[in-house]
């Protein structure tokens, strides 16, 4: 049984964080690109534009990582988190490193003053879907969510 700590990422990581983003961005059918991953989790870092939270087993092996964004809600009048990007490695999965990047997600907001956590995922990826809800996540089934591709 693998023991999985969380913590916040550090620079230290970025080659640690870029296999693991480039797995992720693969698991979403996009190609592999170890330098663009790397650069985009360096900019993110670099700028203090996302909070990473890196899982590790008991060995220190990275198992998964989550990335937040930190932002607000009108509504609320008050910040939230979108959290946007959760990924375990295969190999990693069934030791609890998805439920243990959420919890410490939700404890990095809390401690943040976020009133909320938002995400967003495939409709097809009902493992993530059985965890968000495991967790008390409610699914919205009042708004729609809309995106557009701008020219780049």
């Amino acid at each position: 049984m693998k023991n999985i700590t969380t913590r916040l990422a550090t620079l230290d990581d970025i080659d640690q964080l870029a296999a693991l983003f480039d797995a992720y961005r693969q698991f979403y059918e996009l190609p592999q690109d170890l330098a663009l991953a790397r650069q985009y989790i360096l900019d993110r870092m670099l700028g203090n534009e996302s909070v990473l939270i890196l899982a590790e087993d008991e060995t220190g092996a990275p198992a998964g990582f989550c990335q937040m964004y930190p932002t607000f809600c009108s509504l609320a009048a008050a910040p939230i988190y979108a959290l946007y990007d959760l990924f375990v490695a295969p190999e990693a999965r069934k030791f609890g490193a998805g439920r243990a990047l959420m919890l410490a997600a939700e404890a990095h907001a809390l401690r943040n003053g976020a009133v909320r956590l938002d995400l967003t995922t495939a409709k097809t990826n009902l493992p993530a879907q059985c965890l968000y809800t495991g967790l008390g996540w409610k699914r919205d089934d009042i708004f729609y969510a809309y995106s557009k591709t701008l020219a780049a």
